[in-house]
């Protein structure tokens, strides 16, 4: 049992790591692609945007599909438009072009972060679901460490346009896991129930659970501290602290090495204290270390060390939050677990690109500005933290 699990974990790590590699791994070209394209850096920061407005806008069509037509067939389909948008962002002879494909690239790379979570839920409720939420973090979450680290290496042989080609590769290494190591775990009994009405009338409950809704808006506010982050890094570590692109990638990596790290630790915790205790804990960790940056910084201790000390305890908290909200948002809701899993994603890749996009009227090219959206949104997830596990129906799951 335990090695079908981490053959899960494995699986389904992968699969989302294919979409967040295509994240992470061109960010240390990002200063160069603005050279290169004779673009600005609001321009360039676009290609993150449409990247994550793709997976916001797709994944609600890839979960109701994964209902109706089982868990894999979505999945192959989302992997081709990742590997066409791959090629595209590698030809691309403008800005344009390259927004535009990232669009594409993002409308493939949706389809294995929804759906792993999916496969989540059809296989296990509870502190198992925690565990192996949190195991599949684990994986996937090697890629925010290996991908600006492995972008620099790549572009010691070529330019950014080789780092596309790579992505391109990781998306034939994804449809090569899909079709061989993952099997269907939604069965075709299980399909029948689900159609586009119905989805659209599950859409609508969702959208009228408070419960599920504050859950998601915890992870996803938790997220938009890390993307606001993911955005911005290379332009502040790069330009303003002066460090070399393999040396950025070092740096950015520390923090996801805390949040992995700390992730691991669900699934015991659950089993001894509870998934709500649990989230409660992180995030008084979490919104403590993300203020007393910000707090610190406004007083004028502009220093890198301090920054990546505050940042690495504060997302070590997040990968606690993260992955049990989660959970806890589609305990209830097993039926119907492609269409909240999508709906959840969607929420949180919008979320997201509404944070960045904010974040962006605010560049300075100092890390004030990050860091104080990042404190921000630290108060949010603690206000909804406060307000959502003290709900009657949090009650209710924490009794069962």
């Amino acid at each position: 049992m335990q090695s079908k699990s981490s053959h899960h974990a494995l699986v389904l790590g992968l699969l989302s790591a294919v979409g967040l590699f295509a994240l992470d791994m061109y960010l240390p070209a990002l200063p160069t692609i603005s050279e290169n394209l004779k673009a600005d850096s609001h321009a360039v920061q676009a290609s993150l945007i449409s990247f994550f407005a793709a997976m916001a806008v797709s994944q609600i069509v890839y979960g109701p599909l994964s209902d109706m037509f089982g868990r894999k067939r979505p999945l192959y389909v989302g992997l081709c438009l990742y590997l066409i948008g791959s090629i595209g962002c590698a030809l691309s002879p403008s800005i344009e072009w390259l927004v535009a494909f990232r669009f594409l690239q993002g409308m493939g790379a949706c389809a294995g972060v929804v759906i792993s979570r999916a496969v989540v839920r059809d296989l296990h409720t509870g502190p198992a679901a925690a565990e192996l939420m949190s195991r599949l973090m684990l994986v996937f979450s090697v890629s925010p460490i290996l991908a600006p680290l492995a972008g620099s290496i790549v572009t010691l042989f070529g330019d950014w346009r080789l780092i596309f080609a790579v992505m391109a590769i990781a998306g034939v290494a994804g449809l090569a896991v899909a079709l061989f190591g993952l099997e269907e775990t939604r069965p075709q009994a299980a399909r029948s129930e689900s159609s586009i009405a119905g989805a659209l009338r599950s859409y609508g409950m969702l959208l009228r659970d408070p419960y599920y809704l504050g859950l998601v808006f915890i992870a996803s506010f938790g997220m938009s501290s890390y993307m606001i982050y993911v955005a911005n890094s290379s332009f502040v570590l790069i330009e303003h602290y002066g460090l070399s692109p393999t040396f950025y990638s070092i740096v950015f990596s520390m923090n996801a090495v805390g949040f992995i790290g700390m992730s691991q630790l669900n699934g015991w915790l659950s089993r001894k204290i509870g998934l709500r205790k649990v989230i409660r804990g992180a995030v008084l960790g979490y919104v403590t270390m993300m203020v007393a940056l910000a707090l610190v910084m406004h007083t004028g201790f502009d220093r890198l060390e301090i920054m990546a000390a505050f940042l690495f305890g504060g997302y070590a908290f997040l990968g606690m939050i993260v992955p049990t909200a989660a959970v806890l948002a589609l305990e209830h809701h097993g039926r119907i677990a492609g269409t909240a899993s999508a709906l959840m994603g969607t929420i949180q890749f919008c979320t997201s690109a509404v944070v960045i996009g904010v974040g962006g009227l605010f560049v300075d090219g100092t890390a004030l500005p990050m860091v104080t959206i990042i404190a921000i949104c630290s108060l949010v997830v603690c206000g909804l933290s406060l307000f959502v596990l003290r709900s009657s129906r949090g009650a209710m799951a924490a009794a069962e």
